[in-house]
């Protein structure tokens, strides 16, 4: 097939990457090029050089140490930046000559505009709903060429005042790339990773390993600076190390030593990839349980409790040290297997990609 890929323009796809849709685009990109298939990546101009790259938004003014673009009167905000990119991609899309288009973009114009092209999509719902996308479904459902997909019962659950029976296929990792580690560090520390940023709860982790009597080490970028000034510069202490954003290699050291990872998302976590990436290294979760947590995690890879209960969170870090690490890696083995996820979004590929042959057969 020749697939097309939409990004999301938040953020380039390269590592070290700025978050788990990321880290997705990166790897499936990548995955279906490995099996074969002719991929063209819609994205912004930053991207990895060795993607297959077509760039649709200019990386110029991007801050990599922030994650933001910088803000020039002569600019345009990066709403109408990503508007304009988005638009211009579908009004010339069918002109590659795809099978079909595999949409990650969160945005509403692929969709809206999906009833103009010939090429039939598959749009992956990798959040719980908002407005603009909301709106953007309704008002396209009645075309018959875009499949949706999401990667929770949770999340599917989410949108079926949208989408009726939405498919989901679970994220997955490639386990093998992330050495397991059967014992932690001599100095044991809790460890948490991911974008510092309200929705990932990081000031509840902290309280949490400090009521626990445990160090934290922090990995991630600020994505919201505010967020920081105010909720985590005031925590931060002698018992907390923020280490910045870093590579695998890097990360897979430090989950690999912790004895336990915090997870501790603020809102309706679709997936988490964090989950996956911990219990590959071998390292028990301790989390809230929201979103699609409770679908992931196992009372033999950790140990959840209610959002927002930091007292409960601290009792869960204490738990889940004890766990068998072998069995957490095992978990991770045959629950997120990164081939499993390709295949499954192959076939859901290949079959939206037989809409536009019934679709031309019938002019």
């Amino acid at each position: 097939m020749k697939i097309g890929i939409i990004a999301h323009l938040k953020h380039p796809i390269t590592a070290p990457f700025a978050g788990g849709l990321e880290v997705f685009t990166y790897q499936i990109t990548t995955a279906l090029q490995s099996r074969g298939h002719e991929v063209i990546l819609f994205a912004s101009s930053g991207s990895a050089p060795l993607l297959p790259l077509q760039p649709i938004l200019s990386d110029e003014a991007y801050d990599k140490n922030t994650g933001f673009r910088i803000k020039r009167k002569d600019l345009p905000s990066e709403y109408i930046a990503e508007h304009h990119a988005y638009f211009g991609l579908m009004m010339n899309i069918d002109d590659y000559g795809l099978d079909v288009i595999f949409n990650n973009s969160l945005h509403y114009i692929p969709i809206t505009m999906a009833g103009t092209v010939n090429t039939p999509m598959v749009t992956v719902l990798h959040t719980p709903p908002f407005y603009e996308l909301e709106m953007a479904i309704a008002a396209a459902k009645p075309n018959p060429r875009i499949d949706f997909v999401t990667v929770s019962a949770k999340n599917a659950q989410n949108w079926s005042k949208y989408v009726d029976d939405c498919a989901v296929i679970s994220n997955g990792i490639s386990v093998a790339e992330w050495e397991f580690y059967e014992e932690s560090t001599e100095e044991s520390y809790a460890f948490w990773f991911g974008r510092i940023h309200p929705d990932k709860g990081l000031h509840l982790a902290i309280v949490a390993a400090r009521k626990a009597g445990i160090r934290l080490r922090i990995a991630g970028g600020i994505a919201d600076q505010k967020y920081y000034d105010k909720e985590i510069t005031p925590l931060l202490g002698e018992d907390t190390e923020l280490l910045g954003l870093l590579d695998q290699k890097e990360l897979n050291r430090e989950i690999g030593q912790a004895i336990v990872c915090l997870i501790t998302p603020c809102w309706e976590e679709p997936f988490g990839l964090v989950v996956a990436e911990a219990m590959a290294c071998g390292t028990p979760v301790a989390g809230f349980r929201i979103g699609a947590l409770p679908e992931l995690i196992t009372n033999e890879t950790g140990i959840l409790t209610d959002f927002g209960d930091t007292d409960g969170l601290a009792e869960a870090i204490k738990y889940a040290t004890q766990l068998n690490r072998k069995t957490v890696r095992d978990y991770a083995d045959s629950h997120f297997s990164d081939e499993q996820m390709i295949s499954a979004y192959e076939q859901l590929l290949e079959k939206s990609s037989l809409k536009k042959r019934t679709f031309r057969y019938a002019i």
